[in-house]
């Protein structure tokens, strides 16, 4: 049986420095970090800060696919872009320590200019 000349040799990833790569009209976000004191300089505790609803784009799927023609439909959003989303917006995930959050795309309200 001969080998196929474009398959690679797989790598392998320490969880650590592991890759994503959403799929679809899906993206992958960076939550901002919650505020710690008010403007008025009282220091919030940890149960009493609230999530932020802002976040940074850390990576873009293909984009959604168009059942009619096959061809795929870009994405509005880009990796690097600031966003606004909704409350219950994606889904957790955690690697390397650093929180993420997996969402559609529809659930982007606005990109900050």
């Amino acid at each position: 049986m001969a080998k196929n000349a474009s398959t690679t040799a797989p790598t392998t990833k320490s969880k650590s420095d592991a890759a994503i790569r959403p799929l679809h009209d899906k993206i992958l976000v960076k939550r901002d970090d919650a505020e710690t004191k008010t403007s008025s300089g009282i220091f919030l505790p940890e149960s009493g800060k609230e999530k932020p609803k802002t976040g940074t784009v850390q990576a873009v799927g293909d984009g959604a696919l168009n059942t009619e023609t096959g061809a795929r439909i870009p994405l509005t959003v880009k990796k690097g872009d600031r966003v606004i989303f909704t409350s219950y917006a994606g889904t957790e995930i955690k690697l390397g320590g650093t929180e993420y959050l997996m969402m559609s795309e529809d659930d982007v309200l606005a990109i900050v200019d």
